[in-house]
């Protein structure tokens, strides 16, 4: 049996994760049992604002000394992030042409509460994959592994320093007049101002 490429499982993950998953079909695993890391879009994502990019992140409660595999990261409610979220989404994209037309379906992911972040990833990640138009099967690995094939391995790909180095194919975005285009922002960006035409700009 051929071995999948492994992916990390992000939060509102940024156009060239989808454009390698679309790279490979679709076929791939998500990595569940590394240690938690720092500083990742595992629990942040980026968008276009009024003035630039805007980071967002989701808390999470802190663990003990000892490193919390994701799938057992818990997120934290201690403040009202779903709600700051929400109105940042607001701001940057009431005046997206699509925006209105995900609006209620996307909304429910700021509106009740998932206790472990991997589990809340995922349900937006599934949601996502529906606005695409596609349906992959969904595999997940039963153990960390430090070494995977040549090729193989993205779970160090797509950190937040290098980010702004892919350069996806541009196309409009509501502020560019003022920002320019600013590439590899999160899907919901594409999504948001592009529509159904989303998943051919992958």
């Amino acid at each position: 049996m051929q071995s999948l490429a492994t992916f990390p499982l992000f939060y509102l993950p940024p156009i060239s994760y989808f454009s390698a998953l679309n790279a490979l079909d679709f076929q791939f695993e998500l990595e569940r049992f590394e240690n938690f890391p720092k500083q990742t879009y595992r629990n942040r994502t980026v968008v276009s604002s009024p003035n630039g990019t805007l980071n967002l992140f989701v808390p999470v409660i802190k663990g003990s000394k000892y490193h919390t595999v994701y799938k057992d990261v818990r997120i934290s409610y201690d403040f009202k992030w779903q709600r700051l979220h929400w109105l940042s989404f607001e701001a940057c994209y009431r005046n997206s042409a699509y925006f209105e037309f995900y609006e209620d379906e996307f909304a429910r992911f700021y509106q009740t509460k998932t206790e472990f972040l991997f589990d809340y990833n995922l349900e937006i990640l599934s949601w996502i994959f529906k606005q695409l138009k596609k349906n992959p099967q969904v595999q997940f690995t039963s153990e960390y592994e430090k070494e995977k094939g040549e090729g193989l391995d993205f779970r160090n790909h797509n950190d937040l320093k290098k980010s702004t180095d892919y350069q996806n194919k541009p196309y409009f975005q509501v502020f560019e007049d003022r920002n320019g285009f600013l590439p590899n922002m999160s899907i919901v960006d594409l999504l948001f101002n592009q529509g159904p035409q989303s998943k051919n700009l992958l």
